[in-house]
């Protein structure tokens, strides 16, 4: 007991001392791209029924696959079951993919069947991520985003993500792109496990619709790795979903690639895959 108390000691410090790194790099960032420009929270729009809203997925999709942050995340998931929930890396790990694969994402399963409290779990979790020695600002995928906004042909960028507000805004600005977005729809982990929805869900889906201002789904294009969660965006009518398959990986618990969608390896593909809209 006093082992496993001492290891829970030692894995919060580790957790701290992480989190206070994370906090001082983010306070540095200064290059182009590295501020949010939008108001974050913003209050629900006007409908507009012409507007036209590409709809962008964050983690493993702005970012490659190849950085292994998926691998460092699931890695600090288990970790974080193993100290927090006292059970063995092979339970964590059939916890961890188990709820994910029914939920979209673990942390709703941990909720409703452990009670575990969503804010920490992400300050744990997600917010000490060493981000900062695994991303930089890329130049190419901010040259492409940026000439989709100049083109004209999309009255909105939107994030849209599984991730909390806090990792998935930093993930953009370390990037270089927090400033060429509208605005951001995100998972709510400051809720009830019975009110946190996530894509593939529909109802993440209208939350994205309401507060972005879409009129109609027609007039929305979509982009995520996962195929779970462009297929849903397909059945829902998005005038075209694209998915982000680098190097033919897909992986299993996010779904294969669903019939009608556009694949592509990277962001940066995106003039191949809908260049109407680079015209």
């Amino acid at each position: 007991m006093t082992i496993a108390k001492d290891s829970q000691r030692e894995y919060r410090l580790h957790i701290l001392k992480q989190l206070e790194e994370n906090a001082r790099h983010l306070e540095t960032l200064d290059y182009s791209g590295s501020k949010v420009t939008f108001p974050l929270d913003q209050g629900i729009p006007e409908p507009d029924p012409h507007a036209k809203v590409f709809f962008f997925d964050i983690d493993n999709c702005l970012y490659h696959r190849s950085t292994n942050i998926h691998e460092i995340m699931q890695q600090s998931i288990r970790s974080y079951l193993i100290n927090e929930l006292s059970i063995d890396e092979d339970e964590a790990e059939t916890l961890n993919q188990g709820y994910y694969k029914e939920y979209g994402l673990a942390i709703r399963g941990l909720m409703m069947f452990h009670g575990i409290d969503a804010m920490e779990y992400n300050r744990t979790v997600d917010d000490s991520l060493p981000l900062q020695h695994i991303l930089k600002p890329d130049l190419q995928l901010r040259k492409v985003l940026y000439e989709l906004r100049q083109r004209g042909h999309i009255d909105k960028m939107w994030l849209f993500t599984n991730a909390y507000k806090h990792h998935a805004l930093r993930v953009v600005r370390i990037l270089g792109i927090a400033d060429l977005f509208d605005g951001i729809t995100y998972t709510d982990y400051n809720v009830g496990p019975n009110s946190l929805i996530c894509k593939p869900d529909p109802r993440a889906f209208e939350k994205a619709k309401l507060e972005s201002g879409l009129g109609d789904y027609s007039n929305a294009y979509f982009i995520d790795d996962s195929g779970n969660n462009v297929e849903q965006g397909l059945l829902l009518g998005m005038s075209k979903c694209i998915q982000v398959v680098e190097d033919n990986h897909v992986d299993e618990i996010l779904g294969n690639i669903p019939m009608g969608a556009l694949l592509v390896n990277s962001v940066s593909d995106l003039p191949r895959a809908v260049p109407e809209l680079f015209k």
